[in-house]
């Protein structure tokens, strides 16, 4: 980059939704401005009786788990949509709305209360992606369903009650607004270049290899350049591929491996069990042909400067545009120099 953007305020444009961000290096001169400490938190057992994740343990509206011994997906209790909603609108002047219909789920990454994805295996991540392809193809089938978002949000922090290992599927009628940004750049791209936008970007930035913090066979993972979280991340297929469901088993694997080393080193940052919202952005189960679609897992972590201290989005943020001082290279050098094996196993 031109050294006056590596110093001065400049902003950057997000070409996924076409949004911008305000990148202000010169407030903070060192990409480290963090220290180390561990989060006030207890060692979890393997099995919590209390936990409604748990194996065999009765849940919050009164259904009993099986005794899983891998990933489990279930309609979560408390849904935040529901199939079979009677389609209606409602129009009074400039008031307006309309019936959502849709299907929750919860997905239990392992059996084991104390596991989270940096501490599992790569056989046992394997499962999980899985289940979600197979969570995918299910939902998107029925013919309600036209967008399937998985996610995971991690941690206390996050707003995440129970730390039993867990995510969550929304399946549901409408497109949400966030996907529809996307869809719209990613059709303009493809209209023009014929290629996926995401195929170009992740070809310029193994080039460069400036925001690159962990890459194998078929996967990347990198500080996209208009990143707006602290340590925001994101994982592409090197293939371009709509769906997880197009995973082969070698690409299926290989995610596996991404996410483990990649959540590996969030963990590092800070010694701590490092909080975050994750998910998928694919293709939408529409029925229509998605060529544009490469699909992506991004991660919107909190955290900044402590294990303990969140970083809201105020003031200007939230009246004008995303904000960051530290910038996407500072913080792709930092994660990059992170050990790749996890800080409570270090001898």
């Amino acid at each position: 980059m031109a050294n006056n953007f590596n110093n001065n305020p400049h902003r950057r444009l997000n070409i996924l939704t076409g949004e911008w961000i305000l990148v202000s290096p010169h407030r903070t001169k060192r990409p480290w401005q963090g220290k180390t400490e561990k989060s006030a938190t207890t060692d979890l057992p393997e099995y919590d009786p209390s936990c409604y994740l748990c194996p065999t343990n009765e849940r919050m509206g009164g259904e009993f788990n099986p005794g899983y011994d891998k990933p489990y997906s279930f309609v979560n209790d408390f849904s935040a949509l529901l199939p079979d909603v009677e389609e209606e609108t409602y129009e009074n002047g400039l008031l307006y709305a309309e019936a959502e219909s849709g299907i929750c789920k919860v997905v239990c990454f392992s059996p084991n209360h104390a596991l989270t994805l940096p501490l599992m295996s790569v056989s046992d991540i394997t499962e999980i992606i899985s289940l979600w392809q197979k969570e995918y193809i299910e939902l998107g089938s029925n013919e309600a369903i036209n967008h399937v978002q998985i996610f995971e949000n991690k941690g206390g922090i996050m707003g995440c009650s129970n730390p039993h290992p867990h995510g969550q599927i929304w399946a549901q009628n409408k497109i949400p607004q966030e996907v529809q940004k996307k869809i719209s750049n990613l059709k303009a791209y493809w209209e023009k270049n014929k290629r996926s936008i995401l195929e170009d970007y992740i070809e310029q930035e193994l080039k460069l290899d400036e925001r690159i913090i962990v890459e194998n066979e078929h996967f990347v993972a990198l500080i996209p350049y208009w990143a707006v979280w602290p340590y925001e991340t994101m994982i592409l297929p090197k293939r371009k591929l709509a769906h997880i469901g197009l995973l082969s088993e070698s690409e299926k694997r290989s995610y596996a491996e991404i996410l483990k080393q990649l959540t590996i080193k969030y963990d590092n940052i800070f010694n701590t069990s490092f909080p975050y919202s994750a998910g998928i952005h694919q293709a939408p189960t529409d029925g229509m042909d998605h060529p544009e679609w490469h699909f992506h897992m991004s991660f919107y972590p909190p955290l900044l400067r402590s294990a303990t201290i969140k970083k809201f989005m105020v003031g200007y943020e939230m009246f004008a545009n995303p904000q960051r001082d530290i910038t996407a290279e500072q913080a792709a050098e930092t994660m990059k120099s992170l050990s790749k094996r996890h800080y409570s196993q270090e001898e």
